[in-house]
């Protein structure tokens, strides 16, 4: 191999290498504040605190002297320690995105930075308020909606597993729900679909979000129109972002066609 082939190949492989050696520190770091905030948790309130913090929606409604009940041994100590890492992983989001937008970022242009950054700040707020909904209203109201049913003679003691699989599956369908707005966006800002054709596809869409609120959600009425209503709020929303979000994220070149055209 001559010189210049070697320091060809050499000149190559040393981006690569200094984007993974800068990935690995980035994921460190990433990791090294969830650790953080899980020991932080793990100290105050604790495992257990937040556990009673996550299934107070549900116990405020049961019968007076019923609780959740663990079927599994080691439930007690796994469950808590479940949930704090998800707590944990939440509220050090921030800054593992911000570890993300640092390593994608240098390899964006100006008007791209534009369009990734406020994309990836709103869907993370939009996902905080979609969980943040469903446990301050959809929780109360639904569980309220379902002990009204339950007969006398039947004690209510859910399973601590089973309701964590429950509010999992929640947070995640109303944290999804609520990211409408930026799907619509992006299907605008990329060309696949025009202003014109979201609007004409409004019916259809509130269609769509009742007969996906009626399959993710619990087989109540509450919860169905909790999840179905803001989507179509939020794809009212998602339309005239969309229009403000595409004058504002075209490139350069863009731009200038689009005033020539205009001239």
């Amino acid at each position: 191999m001559s010189a210049e082939e070697k320091d060809e190949l050499e000149g190559t492989e040393q981006p690569f290498v200094s984007h993974l050696v800068e990935l690995r520190d980035r994921l460190i770091r990433a990791l090294i504040a969830v650790g953080v905030v899980f020991g932080a948790l793990c100290l105050w309130p604790g495992p257990g605190g937040l556990y009673d913090l996550l299934a107070a929606p549900l116990v405020s409604t049961l019968p007076v002297g019923a609780t959740l009940i663990a079927t599994n041994v080691i439930s007690p100590f796994v469950v808590p320690l479940k949930i704090t890492l998800m707590a944990a992983f939440l509220i050090a989001l921030p800054v593992v995105l911000w570890q993300v937008w640092a390593f994608v970022a240098p390899g964006l242009y100006s008007h791209e930075k534009k369009l990734v950054l406020p994309l990836v700040v709103s869907s993370t707020l939009l996902f905080f308020v979609g969980v943040a909904f469903c446990y301050f209203f959809v929780f109360g109201q639904v569980f309220k909606f379902i002990q009204s049913f339950a007969p006398k003679s039947i004690t209510a003691a859910p399973d601590i597993e089973a309701y964590l699989s429950f509010v999992l599956t929640m947070f995640i369908a109303f944290g999804t729900a609520f990211e409408v707005p930026i799907v619509v966006i992006v299907l605008a800002r990329m060309g696949l679909v025009s202003i014109e054709k979201l609007k004409a596809f409004r019916g259809y869409f509130i269609v769509l979000a009742f007969i996906i609120a009626a399959v993710i959600t619990p087989p109540d009425v509450v919860s169905q129109l909790a999840l179905a209503v803001p989507m179509c709020l939020l794809y009212e929303l998602g339309i005239w972002a969309a229009q403000v979000f595409i004058k504002h994220t075209q490139a350069p070149d863009a731009d200038a066609e689009s005033k020539t055209s205009a001239s």
